[in-house]
């Protein structure tokens, strides 16, 4: 029996697991970097111990470190999660020698199924159908698209869509130096390309005394570069004939490889009503929520008391209503997926009505390991929180799950909320066309969706009538003087706010009556109220009222109409923050991983000078124009701050050093 157990993970699925153990009666241990030290899962549990460092290499992807950290709290099981080393068999097998409890698969399971190659082969032969495996440096033109993937892990990372054989050495180079970076494994295989393929999984509970359950299917396609954004159950795709066919594949490939305890088989689904084997997850997945909402489940639950021995008796539990996941990131889907870190001010969700749990009734549940105030760090995934809504329908869970996200508080780095409400209001995914292409063929609609141009007008005038209000109300000196205050009275008062690069001047003068704006754009607004923490303005005869909130460097605005991140611009900027024309500043903080140009390159707008790795994913840095390479100062291996000047490109027909060795640049062999 587990009566102390570690949870060798971090963030909300360490406190999904810690709330089981606690319900279970079973204490808990916490690992954390030193990063991590005043996150959520430390406190939560009974006892925590520190892992030196702050990478995942120096911390959390340490086998030696977490089994010596287990040992020493006292615990006899261990709980890997999910990601990290939730998949690594050598960490089992090092768990299992040090006398303690795997709350998993057996270690040979787990690395015969961590072989992409290998699972596919054991798989077609129980009969389970899969893709052919191709040769990258065989592939023929009949043959594409295909899809490069690595051998050794999942989660998007070393996987390339490849349409045209010019593209492929590149693009297996690249997918060769992403895998080996995340995984240690540099091993990639191609398939073929399915166009507007659906990704259904099916969860899968085995005991240890021969019984395996299919329990329900998700439908996971609306992603973005191959990982997974929106997941639903019950797939809105699948019949009933077509889910008990998958059901026999998912229990046909447990029993294969005597799988014993939570995991899920992954299939792809053609518009046909094929389907082949992907791979198979050993361990909890990131979208279990939907599941145990529509089947009442606690699959963390099941896997300690599998963990135990425990029998499981009868049939599944049936599927009762609809249940979606959102996925909540600090990333920008505009800028290329961009991973955001730094301070997350405030994070407010609305009417939950469970915290990684099952809710009483049909409501939002949340699962998230943020706090007010608490840092995202560049060291770790991006994921801010889990949002599920569970409703009788699909469409009101659809419904449910967009006004949650909508009204949510979300104060910091930016986020792919707006992308998520879109896609959760597009008429596509109501009527359940809901493919891998999905974001891709409606990339305006969703990956672009952002407040309107009034929207964010209005949120920046309803910004500068309350930091009116706000600097009257905490004024040393002359605070009986009335907000906006002029010895000339028709000259107004004028504030700029910037938006996405774009700047937006806010005047408005002070009146008898209050304050009230002064330019030809805010023609038919009028000002109901005006205070330092919210403002109603009435647009066209309706009433509208915006909350503002205040950071260091920036001002968020929250209305019904949509959220907006404002940035102050000073009176007299600073000179000193003035960059050269054509600098390339880095995005985000991150490793430089590869430069593909030198100094005296001549580059095309677009083309990639080198890659930045951040979050556990490769992000490209190209060019902004046509130019000429005329600095360099990022090298392979360095790490760089966000802001930091990594290149400068003169501009097209600019000089450089010496023109006439001026060469074009080329991907990095």
């Amino acid at each position: 029996m587990i009566t102390n157990l570690l949870v060798a993970n971090r963030g909300e699925i360490a406190l999904r697991v810690l709330r089981s153990c606690r319900e279970s009666g079973i204490r808990t241990v916490a690992v954390h970097s030193d990063a991590d030290a005043g996150q959520a899962h430390v406190a939560a549990a009974d006892a925590a111990v520190r892992l030196p460092g702050v990478t995942p290499a120096e911390t959390y992807l340490r086998a030696d470190a977490l089994v010596d950290a287990a040992l020493a709290a006292g615990a006899d099981a261990v709980h890997p999660g999910y990601g990290f080393l939730s998949e690594n068999a050598a960490f089992a097998r090092a768990v299992l020698a040090a006398g303690l409890t795997w709350v998993g698969p057996s270690p040979e399971s787990m690395a015969l199924m961590g072989s992409k190659v290998e699972s596919k082969r054991v798989v077609a032969a129980a009969g389970v159908p899969v893709l052919a495996e191709l040769d990258p440096d065989a592939v023929t033109d009949a043959e594409f698209p295909v899809l490069v993937k690595a051998s050794a892990g999942g989660g998007g990372r070393g996987m390339r869509i490849v349409r045209e054989r010019a593209e492929l050495p590149g693009e297996v180079r690249g997918a060769r130096a992403e895998a080996a970076s995340a995984f240690g494994d540099g091993t990639v295989f191609c398939e073929r390309y399915v166009e507007r393929g659906r990704h259904i999984e099916v969860q899968v509970l085995a005991d240890t005394h021969g019984t395996v359950w299919a329990v329900g299917e998700r439908e996971c396609s609306i992603q973005r570069r191959h990982q997974k954004v929106l997941e639903e159950t019950p797939s809105p795709a699948v019949d009933d004939r077509l889910r008990e066919r998958l059901f026999d594949a998912a229990r046909a490939v447990a029993e294969t490889v005597d799988y014993v305890g939570a995991g899920t088989v992954e299939f792809l689904v053609t518009e046909s009503g094929e389907f082949f084997f992907l791979e198979m997850n050993t361990r909890l997945q990131v979208e279990h929520p939907v599941t145990e909402c529509v089947t009442g489940l606690d699959l963390v639950a099941w896997q300690l008391r599998i963990a135990e021995g425990e029998r499981l008796t009868g049939s599944p539990p049936p599927v009762r209503g609809h249940a979606i996941e959102a996925r909540l990131y600090a990333e920008d889907p505009a800028a290329g997926w961009r991973p955001g870190s730094g301070t997350l001010h405030r994070f407010a969700v609305g009417e939950v009505g469970a915290e990684f749990g099952v809710p009483d009734r049909h409501g939002i549940r949340l699962d998230s390991g943020v706090t007010d105030a608490g840092e995202i760090s560049v060291h770790y995934d991006p994921l801010l929180a889990k949002v599920i809504a569970w409703a009788p329908g699909r469409a009101a869970a659809a419904r449910m799950l967009a006004s949650t996200l909508a009204s949510a508080r979300i104060h910091g780095p930016v986020t792919n909320r707006d992308l998520l409400v879109a896609v959760l209001r597009h008429p596509d995914f109501l009527a359940g066309e809901t493919d891998t292409g999905f974001l891709t063929r409606h990339h305006a609609a969703t990956v672009l969706a952002a407040p309107s141009e009034s929207v964010v007008r209005w949120s920046a005038l309803a910004a500068a009538l309350a930091d009116a209000r706000h600097r009257r109300a905490h004024a040393r000196v002359l605070a009986e003087l009335p907000a906006g205050w002029r010895n000339v009275v028709s000259a107004p008062h004028r504030t700029v706010y910037r938006h996405d690069g774009t700047e937006h001047a806010i005047h408005y003068t002070a009146t008898r009556a209050g304050l009230v704006p002064a330019d030809d754009e805010d023609t038919g607004v009028t000002v109901v109220s005006s205070a330092p923490d919210r403002v109603v303005l009435e647009i066209d005869g309706v009433r509208h009222a915006f909350d503002v909130a205040r950071y260091p460097g920036s001002t968020a605005v929250d209305s019904p109409l949509g959220s907006v991140s404002l940035v102050p611009v000073p009176r007299l900027p600073d000179p000193a923050a003035a960059l050269a024309e054509g600098s390339l500043t880095a995005p985000m903080p991150g490793t430089v991983v590869r430069v593909a140009v030198t100094v005296g390159d001549r580059v095309r707008a677009g083309q990639p000078l080198l890659w930045l790795e951040a979050m556990k994913m490769e992000h490209r840095v190209a060019a902004p124009a046509d130019g000429v390479v005329r600095e360099l100062t990022a090298t392979p291996g360095c790490q760089v701050d966000q802001g930091s000047v990594l290149a400068v490109v003169a501009p097209d027909g600019g000089e450089a050093d010496d023109a006439d060795d001026v060469t074009t640049a080329k991907e990095p062999a």
